[in-house]
């Protein structure tokens, strides 16, 4: 059982303690007021115990269960449950000759994981309207939050080093600590699926992909033998590889910041490889129970320096859709962004890298959950994105995907002028292509500054700061979703790769 719970609390483990002391015990992450992964998938329950002590995990509440009774091996027992619908409460029983251990007040519903740097690990005491945010915690018990502590570790750990807070249920002293999109990301979903969720934060502000990476992954993108900050795949070694014994349902992600001036050029392998990695790392470590395709959301990075000019920011922003521009794609799949540079933060006392709306950046998560992770149909989640970009000597037509609501701007379109065949680069001539005209689904744009020149390439939105808080010029029709940056050479374009900058 896990003591009551305090703000405070943290609770230490030995990272090489299985069947310490000969006692029967859950795993770190395993403790009152949790949630397991409701049905159709089935939920891993496991943890430490007396080499060789037959060990039974029954299960008591609106339905009851008994597994067949399993060996402890190598000081380890892991049951694997029948599937049991969304609801509780639930009452978690192992037993064995001399031993008992118990988890009370346990709900099934849907597991979300949430990773990444200091974004995610923004707390709901950070954010805009705090007090209020805080003051809704009662009114949702069953979204039941959990978070791992900040530790490292050389090689890859089958259980956590130490657990920040052991699950809880939701109340604002508490949920203070709590990572902000993680918490309103997992409110707004239950508001919609109307079943709990739990939320499993483990995240650390400052990091690169590299550390959240496995050595396979990191050998996939040639980044195995270097140094880089927390160096190669301590985090996921500590905070990450404990949980692939656990079913969950999906994942969420914010992170990039730290690879805006380091592999920068390596992002858009390393980053959808680490998601490859953690999902079939999921799937073997909970006997396939965790999908092999397991839902993968994530936060496109917002903004940081209103003056800077350097293209760190835009050039992330694209290699974290893998260089297409918007996901799900051909090498992305299964995966939904939120869309977040039109979210600054000129005054955030954390600093401008750390905006406080992260209610709308949640809400963003949440549409591409609905709609890729969750199947729910004419649910809009993405913002308008390029179908045909055409170019004549004095014009530009860019026709989107969709209806498109548009304000001017003279400098948020740039064109590259180039008589070469070579791709433009941050060191080519970019010039402002001002809106001229618009259509329902269609923007006009001058190629006047070019002279006589070739217009060789396009790009949108390519800055750190390309525009005030919800204010940029290209919206869907509900003004709710950003048109995403993107940049399209002479032979590339489109949101389904056909088109191409003609």
């Amino acid at each position: 059982m896990v003591a009551p719970l305090c703000a405070a609390v943290v609770v230490v483990f030995s990272a090489f303690f299985p069947g310490i002391d000969g006692r029967l015990l859950f795993a770190s992450y395993y403790g009152d007021h949790m949630v397991l992964q409701k049905s159709p998938q089935r939920a891993v329950v496991w943890g430490y115990g007396p080499e060789g002590a037959k060990i039974t995990v029954s299960l008591s509440g609106p339905v009851n269960q008994e597994a067949s009774p399993v060996t402890v091996t190598k000081g380890i027992w892991k049951v694997t449950l029948d599937p049991v619908d969304a609801g509780g409460p639930y009452t978690v029983n192992v037993s064995s000759t001399n031993y008992t251990a118990i988890l009370k007040d346990v709900l099934f519903g849907d597991i979300w994981v949430c990773g990444g740097q200091s974004n995610m690990f923004f707390q709901t005491s950070q954010v805009f309207n705090a007090s209020e945010e805080l003051a809704l915690a009662a009114k949702y018990p069953h979204v039941r939050p959990f978070m791992a502590a900040l530790k490292e570790s050389e090689t890859e750990l089958p259980d956590l080093i130490e657990v920040k807070l052991p699950w809880f249920v939701a109340r604002a002293d508490v949920l203070s600590e709590f990572s902000a999109v993680c918490w309103l990301f997992g409110r707004y979903l239950y508001d919609t699926m109307k079943y709990p969720i739990g939320l499993v934060e483990s995240c650390w502000g400052g990091t690169p992909v590299e550390t959240w990476s496995s050595s396979r992954a990191l050998h996939m993108c040639d980044l195995d033998k270097l140094e880089v900050p927390h160096n190669n795949s301590l985090l996921w070694n500590a905070m990450i590889h404990p949980f692939v014994n656990m079913t969950i349902y999906g994942a969420i992600w914010y992170q990039g910041e730290a690879n805006t001036k380091y592999h920068q050029d390596k992002y858009n392998c390393s980053f959808p490889a680490m998601i490859d990695d953690w999902r079939m790392a999921f799937h073997q470590g909970s006997g396939g129970q965790t999908a092999a395709d397991f839902p993968f959301g994530f936060v496109q990075l917002s903004t940081n320096n209103k003056k800077n000019i350097d293209d760190g920011f835009p050039e992330l922003r694209w290699h974290q859709t893998a260089d297409f521009g918007f996901v799900p794609n051909a090498r992305m799949k299964k995966t939904f962004m939120a869309v977040a540079f039109d979210l600054p933060d000129e005054k955030s006392p954390y600093g401008t890298i750390h905006p406080r709306d992260k209610q709308d950046v949640a809400l963003r998560l949440l549409l591409g959950a609905r709609a890729v992770a969750y199947n729910q149909k004419d649910v809009l989640f993405q913002g308008p994105f390029p179908l045909q970009i055409e170019s004549s000597q004095m014009q530009i037509n860019v026709t989107y995907d969709q209806i498109v609501k548009v304000d001017s701007s003279t400098t948020i379109f740039e064109i590259c002028c180039s008589e070469t065949a070579a791709p433009c680069g941050s060191n080519s001539l970019w010039v402002p292509a001002s809106i001229m005209n618009r259509g329902p689904s269609n923007v006009q744009l001058s190629t006047s500054l070019c002279n006589s020149s070739s217009v060789a390439a396009l790009r949108y939105a390519w800055k750190d700061w390309p525009c005030n808080f919800k204010a940029c010029p290209i919206y869907d029709a509900s003004n709710t979703l950003p048109a995403p940056p993107f940049v399209a050479h002479r032979r590339t374009g489109g949101r389904n790769h056909e088109n191409e900058l003609k």
